[in-house]
């Protein structure tokens, strides 16, 4: 299988997913898509992991039961997503129309010294996803395919997987708020209002 070198910076990707947010729900995977997603603009709705690898796609799959409503992206990267790839078979099970998952695949674990990860040898995460069920996966190389791929981030019924391949390039980190207890209580108050104190 011919290589792809991709062109795409994470943190732009990022930054642009985002911008359409709205009022959906993010979860974010450890290390540098939490960097990413704080450099974009922190938000309360942001439920960022820290160090809990291989969990991103699960908390987004509970917060897609919890609140069938609202639209749940899960942005994580291809070392978690890996670590985590039986969610995939317990997201298509349940099927969630509303949670959009997002792999930021730069083929490396950036969190523990760029060591290349399974998807520079050809894992193909997409693949395993629709074979798991998912009604739609797909690989973007370039900001064309990631256009065309913007809307169905919000829009499109779900579940649905994306990888995004970037470069290996890491900026800097921009750390949001780090402990488990005030993250979580921040986005409780966010999601919930008043009835966050029940």
């Amino acid at each position: 299988m011919k290589r792809r070198n991709p062109n795409l910076e994470r943190r732009k990707v990022v930054a642009e997913i985002l911008k359409q947010r709205g009022d959906a729900l993010l979860v974010t995977g450890l290390g540098s898509t939490t960097w990413d997603a704080t450099a974009a603009g922190d938000h309360p709705l942001n439920f960022y992991t820290w160090g809990g690898m291989g969990g991103a796609a699960m908390i987004g799959l509970g917060l897609a039961i919890a609140q069938p409503t609202r639209r749940v992206l899960v942005i994580t990267g291809d070392g978690e997503m890996l670590m985590g790839l039986g969610a995939l078979a317990t997201i298509a099970v349940q099927r969630p129309r509303n949670l959009a998952l997002i792999v930021i695949d730069n083929e490396h674990y950036g969190e523990t010294g760029m060591q290349q990860t399974h998807t520079r040898h050809g894992t193909d995460l997409p693949g395993i996803a629709r074979a798991a069920g998912f009604r739609s996966a797909g690989t973007i190389y370039n900001a064309a395919q990631l256009r065309t791929w913007m809307p169905r981030f919000y829009r499109q019924p779900g579940p649905l997987f994306a990888t995004i391949k970037v470069t290996a390039q890491r900026p800097p980190a921009v750390l949001p708020l780090r402990a488990g207890a005030a993250i979580k209580h921040r986005f409780r108050a966010a999601l919930l209002g008043a009835k966050a104190q029940e």
